[in-house]
């Protein structure tokens, strides 16, 4: 699954991230958020040649507790998961070499 343009309408569980298999990019802002809008083209750019990650796309603010459960701070909060366990997480990458480093160690982490 490649790069997802739009926020879900309704985010996972921590139990549903938890469980994902394989390497997910989970990616936390809001479609208003300015930081985030910069980003997108960054993260659609690393994601592009990757139908082998999944990019889950989730709005976060006050009460929404996936975010929470991360630690999220700032947006966008991108968390890089191998077989639903933190790998690596990035906060408003600059460049694509900010995503694209932890993204090849999380995919990296399940070939070991």
């Amino acid at each position: 699954m490649p790069y997802a343009a739009q926020h879900l309408a309704q985010a996972p569980t921590r139990a549903e991230v938890d469980s994902l298999p394989g390497t997910t990019v989970l990616e936390f802002g809001t479609p208003w958020c300015g930081h985030c809008q910069r980003a997108q083209p960054l993260i659609e750019q690393t994601l592009r040649d990757r139908p082998d990650v999944v990019h889950v796309k989730v709005e976060d603010g006050p009460g929404q507790r996936l975010g929470r459960s991360f630690g999220v701070k700032l947006w966008p909060t991108l968390v890089f998961l191998r077989d639903g366990r933190e790998m690596a997480r990035v906060v408003r990458p600059q460049d694509a070499r900010a995503i694209h480093a932890p993204l090849h160690s999380a995919s990296a982490a399940g070939d070991a």
